[in-house]
């Protein structure tokens, strides 16, 4: 019997939901970054008609529902302003699946794959499950891309496979500029380092949409990558998916169909009436995001001051430890915020080294929920 490989083994529980852990009864999560809002009607629409029809449910063709991967050009095609057409979407389970399979092809073991500090856990795991070497570079003032930092960062790297952005960023809701991210293309455009733009928060902007990477430097920048579960409301679908070059995707496509063939049929139905109702839908969760950062200054003004957030998109707060509280006591005081308030949040040494300092707390969960939430959590910002 051949040895398991340590790679194999070695990727730990999620830090996100490490934090739900030996919860006590009661607590309520700030901790998972999902849309707590209801299922859009046109999904749950959607949905109800199938299950009324007497017909097969077939796996489907691996690329997806013809008319789902349309729509999703369509739909890039005029949040980018750059045109595109089926054979430059790759459908996948969720986008986490994308970037899984992108990891496989492209992520070389013993490369460099740059990830943004703070950034999404899943790029360094990733990176480490391919024996790749995941290199952090820090971010700019409010968690923004800083493309200077980025860039040296790729300067001082061995030979480096992959790229990864995340605008508007998880966790600190950071944004990048169309300038940045156009340095950013160049740059691993003469390094030959994949470029990949994680955008799936990019719609649920306050009041102007954020530069996307296609919008600032054009399909052949890199692989853009968008999801069902943030802005549409819709995690449970699974249905993701990245868009790029054909041959940058073909390989990419392989991995996915031999992992998961394709998004289930009854999610890419709802995907497609979703695209289809996409304004409204859209429209709705901007409303649902706006008034949960409303609720915030109104429940807990202590964290933030008023204003907070306008030019930024997303539902993360990033807060700064109280200033009694030492940044390397940061997952100390998150586990005692959740044990003696009842609620968690994340620490920000989940992601990466440069989180010192700073708790993660979403505000994408129920309102009710929240908002309660934020009650146990202002006292602990109180003078």
């Amino acid at each position: 019997m051949s040895p398991v490989d340590p790679r194999d083994t070695d990727l730990p529980v999620s830090p996100i939901r490490r934090m739900a852990l030996g919860a006590p009864p009661g607590t309520i999560s700030l901790g998972l970054g999902e849309p707590g809002w209801p299922l859009p009607a046109a999904a749950r629409d959607a949905l109800v008609a199938l299950g009324e029809v007497d017909a097969r449910l077939p796996y489907g063709p691996n690329a997806g529902r013809p008319e789902l991967v349309d729509a999703v050009a369509a739909f890039h095609s005029a949040t980018s302003g750059v045109e595109t057409a089926a054979p430059q979407v790759m459908l996948t389970s969720g986008s986490q699946a994308a970037l899984f399979a992108l990891f496989q092809v492209y992520a070389a073991p013993g490369t460099s794959v740059l990830v943004p500090d703070p950034g999404f856990v899943s790029y360094a795991a990733l990176a480490h499950q391919r024996a790749a070497e995941p290199v952090p570079y820090p971010l700019g003032p409010g968690g923004d891309l800083d493309p200077d930092a980025l860039v040296h960062a790729l300067a001082r790297a061995r030979h480096t496979s992959v790229v990864v952005v995340n605008h508007p960023a998880n966790p600190t809701g950071g944004i990048a500029s169309a300038a940045a991210l156009a340095q950013v293309a160049e740059a691993c455009a003469r390094a030959g380092a994949l470029l990949v733009s994680d955008e799936v928060y990019r719609e649920l902007w306050l009041d102007e949409r954020p530069a996307g990477l296609h919008q600032a430097a054009g399909l052949a920048a890199g692989v853009v990558l968008g999801s069902m579960s943030k802005a549409f409301g819709a995690p449970g679908l699974r249905v993701g998916w990245a868009v790029g070059q054909p041959d940058v995707l073909l390989r990419a496509r392989i991995v996915h169909n031999a992992m998961t063939t394709a998004p289930a049929q009854p999610s890419q139905a709802a995907a497609v009436a979703l695209l289809a109702a996409g304004e409204k839908v859209l429209a709705q969760a901007r409303g649902h995001v706006r008034r949960r950062w409303e609720s915030l200054e109104r429940v807990a003004p202590s964290l933030v001051g008023a204003g907070v957030a306008k030019d930024r998109a997303g539902f993360y707060l990033w807060q700064p430890l109280p200033g009694d509280v030492a940044p390397e006591d940061t997952e100390a005081f998150a586990l005692r915020v959740r044990d003696e308030s009842l609620v968690t949040t994340v620490p920000g040494t989940a992601f990466g080294t440069r989180g010192a300092g700073y708790l993660r707390v979403s505000l994408g969960g129920p309102l009710d929920e929240l908002e309660e939430g934020l009650r146990r959590l202002a006292p602990w910002w109180k003078a």
